[in-house]
């Protein structure tokens, strides 16, 4: 009997973190382990399907951080731990960080679109001695819709984090979006460096430009499409752009290729 590759399986739900009335982080038991960036399908029977990507892992666990905007999403949050979810993956491709390591490295990131470059930013927090500069620009819109507090915190200590509010000033935020902060990291000085930027696509958009602006070469920058995934295995088309299958071919893409991507 052949394995359905669409079929997923349960796992128990280990423990849910709540950072916002919308935004909560499921921890569930798992023997997979995903790459840096890799996303997965989650689902509950009779509800549907919804592709996410992994925000953490760990011996014998993964985690997943949702933001509640739909109905799959809806029957998740009423969930509790010891509950089962249902999951498939790991699917797509990773950031490649074993290129980056002993290089400078740029994280730019937006909301939730800090959850897929956590488990890359972990690897360099827990491994310091591989890298040479890493800097991370974390924006939320206001306070209220702030993630990872404590991710935060434990990476000033080791990178050059800016955390910013679109919005309001704060005690350890700063003002404004994320590419008023871009002049302030030296990508003129690095010698060979690489940029990771994900978030909407229109903040994607810019701050890849503003990076272009003080003096990033395209090459260097990579970025990470939140696309809607239907099938996670290139059969149904749902994320298909320009000839390229975003479940197959991404989500992760340089930002010379995905510059061209238009829908």
């Amino acid at each position: 009997m052949t394995n359905n590759i669409l079929q997923p399986k349960p796992h128990r739900i280990l423990s849910i973190r709540k950072h916002t009335a919308l935004e909560w982080t499921f921890r569930l038991e798992s023997d997979t382990t995903p790459d840096f960036g890799q996303f997965y399908m989650l689902s509950l029977p009779k509800v549907g399907e919804a592709p996410i990507s992994a925000s953490g892992r760990g011996e014998g666990w993964v985690e997943f951080t949702i933001r509640n905007t739909g109905t799959v999403t809806k029957a998740i949050f009423e969930l509790i731990p010891g509950n089962h979810l249902f999951l498939r993956g790991p699917y797509g491709n990773a950031f490649p960080a074993k290129d980056f390591e002993h290089k400078d490295l740029l994280i730019i990131c937006g909301g939730t679109g800090m959850s897929p470059i956590l488990t890359l930013a972990n690897h360099f927090y827990d491994h310091p001695e591989i890298c040479k500069s890493v800097h991370i620009i974390a924006g939320f819109k206001d306070r209220s819709a702030v993630l990872f507090q404590d991710e935060i915190e434990k990476f000033r200590t080791r990178f050059d984090m800016i955390a910013t509010l679109d919005t309001e000033a704060s005690p350890g935020f700063e003002k404004g979006m994320v590419t008023v902060h871009i002049p302030k990291i030296p990508i003129r000085d690095f010698d060979d460096y690489n940029i990771v930027i994900v978030g909407p696509p229109v903040m994607m958009h810019f701050a890849a430009l503003e990076c272009l602006k003080n003096g990033a070469a395209e090459e260097k920058i990579w970025v990470s499409f939140e696309r809607k995934m239907s099938c996670g295995v290139g059969k149904c088309g749902h994320c298909k752009i320009c000839g390229t299958y975003v479940c197959l071919d991404g989500p992760v893409f340089r930002y010379a290729q995905s510059k061209e991507m238009l829908d």
